[in-house]
């Protein structure tokens, strides 16, 4: 009897303690040092001891004279000039301060090389995002198991964060304007370079971050998107609808696809986690998309810390529309003499698979800008726990916003020699964040009208 009773109560208290929510909001004296010793997002205001990482100084807080909206962004670093270049033959020397995967790729590819330019600390945000980020660290907490987000509809949540599942919650949630338009290509590009561009129109709405909102009128939905391809003719006219949720406990990932073969609208639960990114020629997954998106629920997290790292940044040439899509897309990576490298303090985040769980990466190297929150890099490893995929978030600041944000997303397939551009802009119209959209333009009618037309 009494055994019996020591069982129940053991499983009572089991089951409260997986139902509630773990705590992770930090007391107001902490929260303090935001603006102070601290950014108002959270990194470290200081500069480096030795003085290759400047201190923050407010970011980019206006575009350029001249600057037009709707159009690509002048480069406000175009004067300066490489400090040095990485090649295999130097990797060495500089092993402290490369990834995984940077360091794999200058062995594998002798073409591949690193321009490291002066660091450029240009991340900013709307001081609305500022003040809501200083509340949201008093009150963000993670739901159960973390896979959720609670207390908050604004700002990044974690701060100052503690565990590797705050970080990557703080890069799902961070400032990325109130909504889009863009129009962009996508390059899967064979080993010896040969591609068809795959176009798209997507439109999306970032509702978590707007001014005024409250969990009731978010109604658990932070993000919506809507992307339609046009070419090549084969993809041309599916239409992909998604909602992503705040507590994915609560819900998980709504989404819906037009099939203009069938003429119908489909719940499409596949797009998500390592099912294949639509368009994407089974080079990456639904989950890289962002770098990452969607439920973590799948992996352990663990904060490895803080390091001094090469990271694609300020990448302005690459974006620049003087460019044309077979001066950037050559075989077995982007041409390097395009791409800027600067010496950055990323988190360094790392995922593993929880037992039980499936995933084609087991496990997965984060580095995590302090400045913005979002993934500059990302090595991913498989079953062999051999890295296979190595990916890149080529960023700039859209100064008209403010947002940093990727301009060029890159995943390089160690393995098979081939990788995939994503985001390509060059030759088409860059982002419009001047854009309001009605709740209905994200329905699946929406998705039936536009299919029919």
């Amino acid at each position: 009897m009494a055994q019996t009773l020591w069982h129940t109560l053991l499983a009572i208290a089991l089951t409260l303690t997986l139902a509630a929510p773990a705590m992770a909001a930090i007391p107001p004296d902490e929260a303090a040092r935001l603006g102070k010793e601290l950014t108002p997002l959270g990194g470290e205001k200081a500069g480096n001891k030795d003085g290759t990482i400047p201190a923050w100084d407010g970011g980019i807080t206006q575009p350029p004279a001249g600057y037009k909206k709707g159009t690509h962004h002048p480069d406000p670093f175009a004067a300066d000039k490489p400090l040095f270049t990485v090649t295999a033959a130097e990797a060495g020397k500089y092993a402290d301060k490369l990834t995984a995967g940077q360091q794999a790729m200058l062995k594998l590819y002798p073409s591949y090389k690193m321009k490291i330019y002066p660091t450029r600390r240009s991340a900013s945000a709307p001081q609305r995002i500022y003040d809501a980020t200083r509340n949201a660290a008093v009150k963000a907490q993670l739901t159960t198991g973390g896979n959720g987000v609670t207390g908050v509809t604004a700002g990044i949540p974690f701060p100052i964060p503690k565990t590797g599942i705050e970080v990557i919650w703080n890069h799902i949630l961070r400032w990325r304007g109130n909504a889009f338009e863009r129009n962009f290509g996508v390059a899967p590009l064979t080993r010896g370079g040969d591609y068809t561009m795959v176009e798209f129109k997507e439109i999306g709405d970032f509702r978590y971050n707007r001014d005024g909102m409250t969990e009731d009128k978010l109604d658990n939905i932070i993000a919506m998107f809507k992307q339609e391809i046009f070419a090549p003719a084969r993809l041309a006219g599916r239409i992909l609808l998604v909602h992503e949720t705040l507590d994915q406990n609560k819900e998980n990932r709504s989404a819906w696809l037009y099939n203009p073969g069938q003429r119908r609208v489909r719940r499409a639960p596949n797009v998500a986690f390592d099912n294949p990114k639509e368009g994407g020629d089974g080079l990456t997954t639904s989950d890289t998309v962002d770098m990452y998106n969607g439920s973590p629920e799948r992996y352990d997290w663990t904060l490895v810390g803080k390091k001094e790292l090469y990271v694609p940044y300020n990448s302005y040439a690459l974006h620049s529309d003087k460019l044309k899509y077979k001066e950037i897309l050559t075989p077995l990576h982007l041409n390097p003499e395009h791409l800027r490298y600067e010496l950055h303090r990323v988190w360094v985040v790392e995922a593993k698979i929880k037992p039980g769980m499936r995933h084609i990466y087991p496990r997965r190297v984060f580095y995590i800008d302090e400045d913005s929150w979002q993934i500059l890099a990302m090595d991913q490893y498989d079953s062999r726990d051999q890295l296979w995929r190595v990916s890149e978030a080529h960023c700039i600041n859209y100064y008209e916003v403010p947002t940093f944000w990727s301009a060029v997303e890159t995943h390089y397939d160690l393995q098979s020699g081939r990788y995939i551009a994503i985001n390509l802009t060059n030759e088409t119209t860059p982002y419009n964040f001047d854009v309001k959209f009605d709740a209905a333009e994200f329905t699946p009618d929406a998705l039936r009208r536009e299919g029919k037309r």
